[in-house]
């Protein structure tokens, strides 16, 4: 899409200009009250502590000076506040990026996504994210659930994805995945020499006591998830044994490859969540990488499939354990 066409889409400044300002005259019952607790009583529609972020940010002034933190009234000033979007209000917008494109068609795009990058927006992440990417690129998507995003691989897993850009293709795509058809194949480095081949089939739900982490399972609430693994080879990284290994996976549940593997006793390399925090200065993202899709064609019906090499991270660290061929 051409710059000039984005000439249109308002920026979080435009945004906030659009919210008109609310004006108040306080009155002698609120003197000696603090500031944000007289704005949460005459202005409910929102909540305290958003109101102090307006107040922390500059966006609320008394008797035309910028209001201060922790401010006590006396009760006949004039207050103005300038309403800011909030964040969440700010994550469905369009931004120019990147995107690694491995295929496009009228109903798909496959995406090599690097390490680093979010898949959606959510808590700490409003913006900057694929799905922001997505909506500039192609600004049809937005008429798409999710921006066609059908699947996601964790910010630091790097690899390839599949992104819907019409709901025919939505709604077929998330039907193979229920199915268990769509094949995903994953390179891992873990710690540790696992077993030559194996299968691991254990539910996946909310970690009980860390509400961050997922792990294996007997909840009523956990999701079914199953990983088929291969070792390909094994190496040494500071003196320690480390095996690389194929993932295949039947589902595709939050986190799943790492908790799966950490719970058979074999944490990825680099990963701070589920492997040991000592460990992780060998590699500074979980040693995971997405590097073979297959599917049937939304619409033509043909079986495809796209491969993507390892990045140069993730190759030179094979490399120092002394990996040579995968």
């Amino acid at each position: 899409m051409p710059e000039s066409d984005l000439e249109g889409v308002d920026d979080g400044d435009d945004l906030a200009l659009e919210l008109p300002p609310i004006e108040l005259d306080l009155t002698p019952e609120v003197c000696g009250v603090r500031l944000d607790k007289v704005l949460s009583t005459l202005v409910p529609q929102y909540s305290r502590s958003r109101l102090q972020q307006w107040i922390d940010g500059g966006h609320v002034s008394v008797d035309g000076e910028v209001a201060r933190a922790k401010m006590t009234v006396y009760g006949d000033e004039k207050v103005v506040i300038y309403p800011q979007p909030a964040p969440e209000e700010e994550a469905f917008k369009p931004e120019a990026m990147d995107l690694a494109i491995v295929h496009e068609d009228a109903e798909m795009l496959v995406i090599n996504k690097p390490a680093g990058l979010v898949v959606h927006p959510a808590a700490g992440n409003w913006s900057g994210t694929l799905l922001n990417g997505l909506l500039h690129y192609l600004p049809s998507i937005s008429g798409v659930p999710r921006a066609g995003i059908v699947h996601r691989l964790d910010k630091d897993t790097s690899g390839l994805m599949v992104v819907a850009k019409t709901l025919i293709a939505h709604t077929d795509l998330v039907r193979q995945l229920q199915a268990r058809t769509v094949k995903r194949e994953y390179l891992a480095l873990v710690w540790g020499t696992p077993n030559i081949n194996g299968k691991i089939d254990a539910s996946i739900g909310r970690h009980a006591r860390d509400r961050i982490k997922m792990a294996v399972s007997e909840n009523l609430t956990a999701k079914p998830a199953v990983t088929h693994f291969q070792r390909l080879a094994t190496g040494m990284l500071d003196g320690r044994p480390v095996s690389l290994m194929l993932c295949r996976l039947e589902t595709g549940r939050t986190h799943q490859i790492r908790v799966h593997m950490q719970s058979i006793g074999f944490a990825l390399v680099g990963d701070g969540l589920y492997g040991k925090q000592h460990l992780t200065t060998v590699f500074p993202r979980q040693a995971l990488h997405a590097r073979r899709l297959g599917l049937i064609h939304p619409v033509s019906g043909e079986a495809v499939e796209w491969s993507s090499e390892v990045p140069e991270d993730f190759a030179g660290l094979i490399a120092r354990a002394g990996i040579k061929t995968y």
